[in-house]
Order: structure tokens, then sequence, then C-alpha cells
């Protein structure tokens, strides 16, 4: 590939191509999809048109500000790598979204949210799955529908 060969994912006014764009990024604020769009396409120039690590960094650039709550990303509290992972670049385990490193609290009120069963018993790590395991169903029932 040339570069910058890679499908752009927002049209020449910068807003995002919905079409183009991860149906969990589609379901998210403007903003989420415009940070999403605006760094992949940055990426794809930067990486010679390599999709599968621009896909790697916008998504990098979306985690940094927004959490994946069910089937959508929503805004963090606190700006920064939502894991281990994220923090590093590489190795480490990766929280798909859930903002790790969220307290307590934060993680039993999207687990509400998300009405997740038997939270009140549950530790972090132990929340954090949970959360990530419902993401992963609403997301996959969400792409069935459409």
């Amino acid at each position: 590939m040339q570069k910058g060969e890679g499908m752009p994912k927002t049209k020449k006014s910068g807003k995002p191509k919905k079409d183009e764009l991860p149906s969990t990024v589609k379901r998210s604020s403007k903003k989420a999809q415009r940070t999403f769009a605006k760094a992949y396409d940055a990426a794809v120039d930067e990486y010679d048109g390599n999709e599968e690590r621009a896909h790697r960094v916008a998504y990098s650039a979306l985690k940094q500000k927004y959490a994946r709550v069910g089937k959508k990303w929503k805004r963090k509290d606190k700006k920064g790598p939502s894991d281990s992972r994220s923090e590093g670049g590489s190795g480490g385990k990766t929280h798909e979204g859930v903002d790790a490193k969220a307290t307590k609290d934060k993680l039993l009120k999207t687990a509400r949210r998300l009405g997740i069963k038997g939270r009140s018993a549950m530790r972090k790590p132990e929340l954090v799955e949970a959360i990530k395991k419902e993401n992963k169903r609403e997301t996959d029932a969400a792409r069935r529908k459409n």
C-alpha cells in the first residue's frame, strides 16, 4: 500500500464517515467518533497505510478519554490510560475499553447501569471482568439487531 492509501474515516469537512466507523463508535457521541476517525486517518498516513496498526492507534486515542459502557463509548471522569496495556503499549492485560483504573464506586455504578447481578459482593477485578463481559454481550446483541 502507498502512504495514506487506507480507507479514510473522515470526510473532507473533517466530520467522521459513520459507515466507516466500528459499530461501538457509531453509537457513541460525535466527539468520540471524531476522536477515533481523526486518529485513524493520521495513523494511516504515519504508518504507510497499515490499517491494522491505524485501528490500534485510533482505539488507543479513544481510550484516553472514553471507556466502553455497554454498546458504546462514554466519556471518562479522568483522562488517561484505562489499563496497564494502554499505559505501556504492549504486553499486559487489556480490559477491552473498561476503565480498570476507575474507583470501585465508579465500577459499581457502571455495573448497576448495566444490570449486573451480584455486583455488591464483587471485588474490583471481578467487577471489571463482569462489565467487560456485559459490554461484549450488549455489543453482540446490537450487531445482530442491525
